[in-house]
């Protein structure tokens, strides 16, 4: 993720499972099994832990040690009633700073009570972690949720910003959903960007952090120590 002038400012975290004999499979290909099986809440649990590694280790690094790191939560995750203690516990035991760690939650995590949901996040929240709302407008919320929920980014669909060159209509869609989560004091983060053209659009209507292939495509995370934090020291 980088902002306005390209520096980097943090990342998300991706998961991939080297499954031996078929390669890299991508989580559309294991997540849903790990959620059939309650699998989801140790691969949930172990991705956290790691997450909550890097962050500690760059809490150290001068350039880097302001960095967020964003981790995609799991609707099932999330409904677990020992959610809120089970993320406190992974950052009390490995000693990382709560507020560089980010929470994504996708639209589906809100076919539930959201009063419950809410009192997680805000519980969360007052550690000093912060959420975001993954894949908005690919789903069933609405922008009265937005303002149910104690969110504090707001990520833009990759297939927005793709369909932002051959239709103009797409590019004021866009628009107003910045302009909205900006009265809403949201922040927001336009994913799959990949031209100049797309960053240079995205930027005059008030997007201020980018993600997508123009900076880098998924590395894994002795890579990305090498690319990205070494490059700082």
């Amino acid at each position: 993720q980088v902002g306005l002038d390209g520096q980097v400012l943090g990342a998300e975290m991706l998961l991939r499972w080297d499954r031996p004999g078929h390669g890299l499979q991508s989580p559309a290909e294991f997540i849903p099994l790990a959620e059939e099986t309650g699998l989801i809440h140790d691969i949930g649990l172990m991705v956290l832990e790691r997450a909550c590694v890097h962050l500690k280790n760059w809490s150290t690094l001068p350039g880097v040690d302001a960095w967020m790191l964003s981790v995609n939560v799991s609707p099932l995750q999330l409904a677990s009633d020992s959610f809120v203690d089970d993320v406190r516990a992974t950052l009390r035991r490995v000693g990382a700073p709560p507020n560089r760690l980010r929470l994504e939650i996708t639209e589906s995590s809100l076919a539930t009570d959201l009063s419950v949901l809410a009192e997680k996040m805000s519980a969360l929240r007052q550690d000093g972690i912060s959420w975001s709302l993954d894949d908005f407008g690919t789903g069933f919320s609405s922008f009265s949720l937005l303002q149910a929920l104690p969110l504090d980014e707001l990520k833009i669909d990759q297939t927005f910003v793709r369909g932002m060159g051959d239709d103009p209509s797409q590019r004021e869609l866009v628009r107003k959903i910045i302009e909205i989560a900006e009265i809403l004091g949201i922040a927001t983060v336009a994913e799959g960007v990949e031209t100049e053209q797309q960053r240079a659009w995205l930027s005059g209507m008030g997007c201020r952090v980018f993600q997508g292939y123009l900076f880098g495509r998924p590395l894994s995370a002795e890579a990305f120590h090498r690319t990205h934090v070494l490059q700082r020291q």
